[in-house]
């Protein structure tokens, strides 16, 4: 008896790990047996965010691996976003629901590839309250408040 086993695989930037993060690790992970989780390079999220995380891709990458859901992490390729795909042909692509960066070329890019992955979304948790960009202008804020009341 041959046991295949199901990968999916998910994408992000993972910078300051909150809630809604590990309710995408716990969602995707549902979807398959092992989860590869693509962690965006510095350069790329400069270029797509506009700055850099606030945390470097190794600490990220580090943070990711330590996830008990977590089968493999790693970082994307700087030359080919797709080359994770290419390289370990998931069964399932989960998108985040606010990922529409590089997003709309996979579905061709497993048909160029001959990889039958089906490409799911996945809902949010609580994004008024767990989104990366609204807790770095919250953390940003109470810097701010601490450098004017003297805090330090």
């Amino acid at each position: 008896m041959i046991t295949t086993i199901k990968k999916v695989m998910i994408f992000g930037t993972f910078d300051f790990f909150h809630a809604g993060h590990d309710f995408f690790i716990k969602e995707a992970s549902k979807l398959g047996d092992q989860l590869i989780v693509v962690i965006s390079r510095d350069r790329t999220t400069k270029l797509v965010k506009g700055e850099f995380p606030d945390n470097n891709e190794k600490t990220r990458l580090k943070i990711i691996k330590k996830h008990p859901l977590v089968t493999k992490a790693i970082l994307g390729d700087l030359q080919d976003k797709y080359a994770a795909i290419k390289k370990y042909r998931p069964e399932v692509i989960a998108l985040g629901y606010d990922q529409y960066i590089f997003t709309q070329q996979i579905k061709p890019i497993i048909i160029k590839n001959k990889i039958s992955a089906e490409i799911i979304r996945l809902n949010p948790y609580k994004p008024e309250m767990y989104k990366s960009s609204i807790l770095k202008k919250q953390k940003n804020a109470e810097e701010d408040i601490t450098k004017v009341c003297n805090l330090d």
